[in-house]
């Protein structure tokens, strides 16, 4: 993992490149100064002459952030950062900012200069011109397309922001930050990459040549204090009534697949359907990028690592759920499947590791089950179809369908029990769903949560975990 010295020395050395191309002045980085700056001094007759053309040329911003960036950067003593806090080195380096525009004499008023001076601390200490949205909680999602275009999503709608980088160059340099604290890199020649910052979020980054309008970034955001059932509840993402049901297949080791769209909120269900967990237990996860945030005292992370330049080095989803057999888990938790780890989770599922979770992309809970029949055969396991159908009746006991309607909001739309089979057919019985009804006239959907009557097999198993159900949970009709 790259540290914040490693980092400003990268930027350092690229920025200087950048300065050589587009200037034939000479950096002064030999002149020495205090613990945090190496002051270089420049002649009045040169201040003068630089006062002169940028007041009467006009000051670009982001061509005067770039000057900057470049000649606060030859000012600092790399070696004295590590002994600065990062409230100290924030601090140092806005003295710095503001004695750098006097210097420049940039006609800049009080409200761009302040602007420029957190920007520039930004791009330092932080991820630049992302740092405001990374600090907004509402923004669940942050899409970078390109250096002039950046999208984010609030309340399930996305907006165009006015958050601009300078070029694709500054654009790469905030993703070879990211990816480089986790110990990845990105290049033309790997250009993609999965990365996490450091409060969990997702990151993921693709470049060209493979992006052909140049670099693209998505940030899929978490909440810092993770959602609970209530803040559902709430959102009337469902009823609870619903969350009542959910709770006890939990805690009665039921097997779990929660299926859906790409983001309707699977992970954030997942992490809440885990925190339902006895305390007791000893849960190992497993994820292609660590995202869920389990709060119990015994929980084993397990993360999957791409293959490196070589093309060797690789650890896939189907090696850890392997080896997480040999860990002694009472529960396992797979952040999603999505190829031939499926079969291994299944045959888990099917002996001895009751209670664990995953989820699945699929539109509904029939799809979600051809799904976990297309992953089987993808992996090279040829079973026969009855066969391979009675192994995903005994190994998965209930599907949770989570839809995104058109106002941005998440709806648990539909919750079906596994039954059994009918000939070669896998049969499910629907416990709850979501009746949609119309549109208000401010685009909000209207509809409602609906117990279909039906009383699921699984009743007196949860009974017998000394969990009492509610009474009339599951008679027909709406429920609130």
């Amino acid at each position: 993992m790259a540290s914040l010295k490693d980092q400003i020395a990268r930027w350092n050395l690229s920025n200087k490149r950048t300065a050589a191309s587009s200037s034939s002045e000479p950096v002064d980085t030999e002149t020495p100064g205090n613990p945090l700056i190496i002051e270089a001094q420049a002649s009045p007759a040169q201040i003068q002459a630089t006062k002169t053309k940028e007041t009467t040329a006009g000051v670009d911003y982001y061509a005067a952030k770039i000057k900057l960036h470049q000649k606060l950067l030859t000012r600092i003593d790399l070696n004295s950062i590590e002994s600065l806090t990062p409230e100290q080195l924030r601090k140092e380096l806005g003295v710095l900012l503001v004695a750098l525009i006097e210097e420049e004499a940039l006609p800049l008023n009080h409200q761009e200069r302040s602007r420029i001076v957190t920007d520039l601390k930004n791009e330092i200490m932080g991820l630049g011109p992302l740092e405001p949205l990374l600090a907004d909680p509402t923004i669940s999602e942050i899409m970078v397309n390109g250096h002039q275009k950046v999208y984010v999503e609030k309340n399930g709608c996305i907006h165009l922001t006015d958050i601009r980088f300078g070029d694709d160059e500054h654009l790469m340099k905030i993703i070879d930050k990211i990816v480089s604290r986790v110990g990845r890199r990105i290049d033309e020649s790997s250009p993609m990459a999965d990365a996490r910052l450091p409060d969990g979020s997702r990151v993921n980054a693709i470049i060209p040549p493979l992006s052909l309008d140049g670099p693209v970034l998505t940030i899929r955001r978490f909440a810092v204090v993770p959602l609970q059932m209530y803040d559902l509840i709430q959102k009337n993402s469902l009823t609870p009534a619903m969350a009542e049901l959910l709770a006890a297949l939990v805690k009665s080791k039921c097997n779990i697949v929660i299926s859906g769209g790409t983001g309707t909120g699977k992970t954030t269900m997942l992490n809440i359907l885990s925190g339902y967990i006895p305390s007791n237990e000893r849960i190992v996860t497993i994820e292609d990028t660590a995202e869920l945030q389990l709060q119990q005292d015994h929980v084993i992370r397990l993360e999957t690592r791409p293959s490196n330049i070589e093309g060797k080095g690789e650890v896939s989803m189907r090696s850890l759920v392997k080896n997480s057999l040999r860990m002694r888990p009472d529960r396992i938790v797979l952040g999603e499947v999505r190829s031939a780890e499926v079969i291994d989770m299944l045959q888990a599922m099917n002996t001895g590791h009751e209670g664990s979770l995953t989820t699945i992309h699929a539109n509904t809970p029939r799809d979600a089950l051809g799904r976990l029949e297309n992953l089987v055969g993808l992996g090279g396991i040829n079973l026969p179809s009855k066969a391979l159908r009675q192994l995903i009746t005994s190994s998965v006991h209930f599907i949770v369908q989570i839809t995104r309607v058109n106002d941005g909001s998440r709806k648990v739309s539909s919750i079906q029990e596994i039954s059994g089979m009918e000939g070669d057919v896998i049969t499910m019985q629907e416990i709850f769903n979501y009746k949609r009804t119309g549109v208000n006239q401010d685009g909000t959907v209207q509809g409602m949560f609906m117990a279909t009557g039906v009383r699921p097999k699984v009743s007196e198993k949860i009974r017998t975990y000394g969990i009492n159900l509610s009474d009339g949970l599951f008679d027909l009709g709406s429920i609130d």
